[in-house]
């Protein structure tokens, strides 16, 4: 498991550092603007948790051009273990992710003060960020392995579509059960609920995932 790791992210690592080096620029630029413009730090939290999780997976690529994936069968290792990398590399990047959006929005937040309503504001960002990239990885690899390499493109968009469209339709959902103004524990609890449905889906979708792989002939 620790070489398919280590292969994973040295495939991502290319794409990532140059990600990284724009986050750290647009994230300097967003400390020190003034936080009144709530935008900035919404569209940056998103950006960051989202797009790191987006590179890890976009980086499969990689190992169709190159005929990789074809390669990896021939060593001792099991489909399920291969399946289950790619997975874990997820969850490391939006680790990542995640330290970016926590420290710049921590050091914006000393700098300038909460510039949202309530505090439960930025937990919910966060859970929003986390829930997207853990659907996204959950629709993305049962495809990539069911469609082929030739629709990966495909794939992603569907993928990212469809991440945002699990989280629009849990919004509505919870908002059809809470009434408007929402106490911090009923967010708490909502944001709760979002995750739990992220983390399910990523986690049925592993085993899925390795089912679809061991039927597929290379």
């Amino acid at each position: 498991m620790k070489g398919l790791l280590r292969n994973n992210f040295y495939a991502t690592l290319s794409n990532a550092k140059t990600f990284s080096v724009i986050l750290l620029f647009l994230g300097i630029f967003v400390v020190a603007m003034d936080n009144t413009i709530a935008t900035l730090i919404i569209d940056y939290m998103l950006l960051v948790m989202i797009g790191f999780s987006f590179n890890s997976i976009a980086s499969v690529r990689k190992e169709s051009a190159t005929k990789w994936h074809k390669y990896k069968l021939t060593a001792p290792v099991r489909r399920t273990d291969i399946v289950k990398s790619l997975f874990v590399s997820e969850l490391l990047w939006l680790a990542v992710g995640i330290t970016f959006a926590a420290v710049s929005t921590a050091l914006s937040i000393s700098l300038h003060g909460n510039p949202f309503d309530r505090n439960m504001d930025i937990f919910m960002l966060f859970v929003i960020g986390v829930g997207i990239s853990l659907f996204m990885g959950a629709i993305f690899f049962p495809l990539f392995f069911l469609g082929g390499e030739e629709r990966n493109e495909v794939s992603l968009i569907l993928s990212l579509l469809g991440a945002v469209g699990c989280i629009m339709g849990l919004k509505t959902l919870i908002n059809a059960f809470f009434p408007a103004g929402m106490t911090d524990l009923q967010l708490f609890l909502s944001g709760v609920m979002i995750l739990a449905c992220g983390i399910l889906a990523f986690a049925v979708s592993c085993p899925l995932t390795a089912c679809i792989f061991h039927k597929r002939e290379y």
